[in-house]
């Protein structure tokens, strides 16, 4: 199936600013997103206690960096987001939690130029599954990687999948049940739909295995319930 183009994806994000500025109804098909933007918050504090610079890529509405401030309330922020209306909702939003800077590039982070070695923590909040191939996941982890400060981390809450397909099928299977619960089968179906057309997540080992390949010193598991986890990287 042919997926999403960036343009598509922006678009989307462009119309539902309200309902990403919302922590209850936003992320209400992610099973256990307050339980992850928790966890990975709650670790990037402890790993760079003094941290001054968050990133916060696919950063909507700015919920992670909200999150994150309410732990270290000095952050410099710096968040990147395809949608400008999302930006703007965020700017307005960080800019009354930080006495740090607040900074807003719109734009893709593979393409977005910013200074390598300057973040103390990176946020990806349900933005990597929109990565393609191969390639295109290397690269934007090798990108991040080089973002970091030595000593810094990559803490990511997303979408994933399972590497053994049986196992795919079940934990996919589930989570329609739970959309089902929330909305009915045509919620289930509305929401699976669209995974289909804009998203190609990739499981955490995937991922744990790309971000030792491109040096990150450890990675960490927090989290994990059926085809969501939270998990990280320390360069």
């Amino acid at each position: 199936m042919k997926k999403s183009t960036i343009e598509e994806i922006k678009e989307r994000f462009d119309n539902d600013v309200e309902r990403f500025s919302n922590l209850d109804t936003g992320q209400v098909a992610t099973i256990d997103a307050t339980i992850s933007l928790e966890l990975i918050t709650e670790a990037a504090k402890r790993i760079v206690p003094n941290a001054a610079t968050v990133l916060d890529i696919g950063s909507g509405a700015g919920n992670y960096t909200l999150k994150m401030l309410s732990k270290l309330p000095n952050l410099n922020c710096i968040l990147v987001d395809l949608s400008l209306p999302m930006l703007n909702k965020a700017f307005e939003r960080v800019s009354a939690e930080t006495n740090g800077g607040v900074e807003v590039r719109q734009g893709d982070i593979r393409e977005v130029n910013l200074p390598e070695n300057h973040f103390d923590i990176i946020l990806a909040g349900a933005v990597l599954h929109h990565l393609r191939d191969d390639q295109d996941w290397e690269t934007t982890f090798t990108k991040l990687f080089k973002l970091l400060k030595p000593g810094g981390c990559l803490m990511i809450s997303d979408l994933i999948t399972q590497d053994t397909e049986i196992l795919n099928e079940y934990t996919w299977k589930i989570y329609g049940d739970y959309l089902e619960g929330i909305g009915g089968a045509e919620y289930r179906q509305k929401v699976l739909d669209y995974i289909e057309i804009e998203d190609s997540p990739r499981s955490m080992n995937y991922q744990l295995d790309l971000m030792k390949k491109v040096g990150f010193n450890k990675v960490e598991i927090l989290h994990k319930n059926m085809c969501f986890g939270a998990f990280g990287g320390i360069k």
